[in-house]
């Protein structure tokens, strides 16, 4: 099961405010945990909001608004892509996890949707093109070329 792990911004987070070199330490260590139990996939902190830009669909029309967005305990300051066997072992392992920043915070942990959880809508066909995708970005990942 894969589970999109989300580190909830902050005010701090929000106004640029950088880890310090203890945070970046421990949180490195707990990169590397893990790692070493082949969980994570992924993971990268984020710019704050004022740096970034949403795009409003209706329809057909698409509109582009700047940031800063309000409310900072609703937007995203960082995340991780992690392979777990349960929602509960994603639990632990983020209750393991140094808090990611200087004031307190959140995490939040959303599961991501597998081929199988879309039911008889996606096709042979869709899975088929997903997985030549997905076989595509892990050569990418690899140095290799796209097939």
């Amino acid at each position: 099961m894969r589970f999109m792990i989300l580190v909830k911004a902050t005010k701090g987070s929000e106004a640029g405010v950088m880890p310090s070199k203890a945070l970046f330490a421990e949180m490195g260590r707990f990169n590397e945990a893990l790692v070493k139990a082949g969980i994570m996939l992924a993971g990268e902190g984020l710019h704050p909001s004022s740096k970034g830009v949403r795009v409003r669909f209706s329809g057909t029309e698409r509109t582009v608004i700047e940031g800063p967005f309000a409310n900072p305990d609703e937007l995203v300051a960082g995340f991780w892509l992690w392979q777990v066997n349960s929602r509960e072992e994603a639990i632990e392992w983020v209750k393991r996890c140094p808090n990611p920043m200087p004031e307190d915070s959140e995490i939040e942990i959303r599961q991501v949707f597998e081929a199988d959880d879309f039911g008889a809508e996606f096709s042979p066909e869709l899975r088929e093109q997903e997985e030549r995708l997905r076989a595509q970005i892990a050569g990418k990942d690899q140095g290799l070329p796209p097939q």
